[in-house]
């Protein structure tokens, strides 16, 4: 009844969504019993694509999952933020705190050898250091333990040519050494250099093994003004020590501050989440409404359109039979030829006018069940030159999950648009079937088709359809395959598992 009326089915709802009378329904019966002998029945479908080799455009079980942000994970991420930023401010803190102590470390030797150049050393050297006499050497070694007693590990005393006249290491007293050109550099320009040796040098030997140590020279002079280089090594271990003080007390500040901020930042996060939502929550209400108010308006155009035009060309499509039986019955052939054609236009316009009424406002799912808009929908391509058989259950449909419903529904709509926009056939099939553990739609076609794998691997402008119906497939778990090549038709076919609103299983027969 639903195919041979179109879409018929609009005017049970009535202007502005009423339901008609009994009487309206049974006169509307009449009229779509009176167009189904008018109107030549739909040939048989070719059905395109059944030797095809099919190609998936969204495989069964690929959904992509909805990502919802909850309060629980803000929360994470801003602990999580915060224990990063912690981590960061540690190792850079480490480090600068490092650098930090090293250098105040270096300025403390170098402020403690020159007290030591000053009043330890200088006031008992004397000339016969030059020649290594034992008084001046006993005078110096009786210093020593002054010296070392500032945690310096080595103690060496240089002339400008590089031999070293004394030490707190005996080994080192005579020995001829080169001299490096910044030690050198000391004796033009007087003054104090100091910093971080890793006791590469040569002079370093009897140095090494004791790590990091931190070098200090500078001249000084006998009475009778000989420069000499004196120079010093204190151990690393005071910078290690510095740092410690430096980062505890600069942990402290840091963590305390990131803590408070965390403190802060969690209720301020809460309640932009909150209005975040409330907007949501609006715009969404907003969406609804505006979505409402469309179909409502579509849907008072669609019944005024039903009412009105599409009676009345019925009625005249009527009369003009009528007058074209009486013009034959008085013998009058070419009038009664005339208007048997005008009649035949007449019921053209109507069924171009039904299509683009199920077009501005398609038929309810909720209202008319599924298999009622694929009723409604294999009958408005009717007026696009191409004709839709529809194959559905004989026993009536189970009950389905509204999503699997619209899926279902949409991607049948798309491919029927597809089908009467660009397939160029002349008949079809929209096949529903039911599976054991499945729901099974096919589209088939007799047009001319398309080259599936390279519209897959360049989709052109004109094809943004198939990638429409394949994400809608994918969001919901779906498989959407399509067997087709130029001039051999197409073939649709999405099947949705777990479609029932509860467990079942049938044998279905179309």
């Amino acid at each position: 009844f639903l195919r041979r009326v179109g879409s018929a089915r609009l005017g049970i709802h009535g202007r502005r969504g009423e339901a008609l009378s009994s009487a309206e329904l049974v006169v509307r019966d009449h009229e779509a019993d009176l167009l189904d002998r008018l109107l030549p029945a739909p040939e048989q479908p070719v059905a395109g694509g059944a030797d095809l080799r099919w190609t998936v455009l969204a495989a069964a079980g690929s959904a992509r999952p909805e990502r919802t942000i909850s309060t629980r994970t803000v929360f994470a991420r801003i602990v999580t933020a915060a224990l990063l930023v912690m981590l960061v401010v540690v190792v850079a803190g480490a480090f600068a705190s490092r650098r930090l102590a090293e250098r105040q470390a270096v300025n403390e030797a170098a402020h403690t050898t020159d007290l030591i150049a000053e009043s330890v050393i200088q006031p008992v050297l004397d000339d016969g250091i030059l020649t290594s006499q034992p008084e001046s050497m006993a005078k110096l070694a009786a210093a020593a333990p002054r010296v070392e007693a500032a945690d310096i590990v080595r103690v060496k005393l240089w002339t400008p040519d590089g031999r070293i006249v004394f030490s707190n290491d005996s080994r080192l007293i005579g020995r001829t050494l080169p001299i490096a050109e910044d030690q050198r550099s000391v004796f033009t320009n007087p003054r104090t250099e100091a910093e971080v040796t890793d006791l590469s040098k040569p002079e370093n030997r009897l140095e090494q093994g004791r790590g990091k140590l931190l070098e200090v020279y500078r001249p000084v002079w006998t009475p009778n003004g000989q420069p000499l280089l004196f120079e010093t090594y204190s151990r690393y271990t005071i910078v290690r020590e510095r740092s410690g003080q430096i980062w505890r007390g600069l942990a402290g500040v840091t963590l305390t501050s990131l803590l408070v901020l965390v403190v802060f930042l969690i209720p301020l996060a809460m309640r932009l989440m909150d209005g975040l939502r409330r907007a949501q929550a609006q715009r969404e209400e907003l969406l609804q409404r505006a979505v409402s108010a469309s179909a409502e308006e579509r849907g008072r155009i669609a019944g005024t359109l039903h009412d009105g035009p599409v009676q009345n060309l019925a009625a005249t499509s009527f009369a003009l039979t009528v007058a074209s039986g009486r013009a034959r019955t008085a013998g009058d052939v070419v009038a009664a030829d005339a208007l048997l054609a005008a009649a035949t236009e007449v019921r053209a316009n109507i069924r171009g006018l039904r299509s683009l009424l199920f077009d501005i406002y398609p038929a309810s799912l909720a209202s008319s069940g599924l298999d009622g808009a694929l009723s409604d929908l294999a009958g408005s391509v009717d007026g696009h030159g191409i004709a839709f058989r529809l194959a559905l259950p004989v026993e009536p449909l189970p009950a389905l999950k509204p999503d699997v419903e619209q899926l279902v529904f949409r991607i049948a709509q798309e491919c029927l648009r597809n089908s009467a926009k660009h397939s160029r056939g002349g008949s079809g099939e929209l096949r529903l079937s039911i599976e054991p553990d499945a729901v099974v739609l096919d589209v088939l076609d007799d047009g001319t088709g398309f080259d599936a794998e390279t519209v897959l691997a360049s989709p052109a402008e004109g094809h943004f359809g198939l990638r429409l119906m394949a994400d809608l497939a994918r969001e919901n778990g779906a498989e959407l395959k399509v067997a087709t090549r130029p001039g051999s038709g197409t073939h649709w076919q999405l099947r949705v598992r777990d479609a029932w609103t509860t467990s079942r299983s049938i044998r279905s027969k179309t």
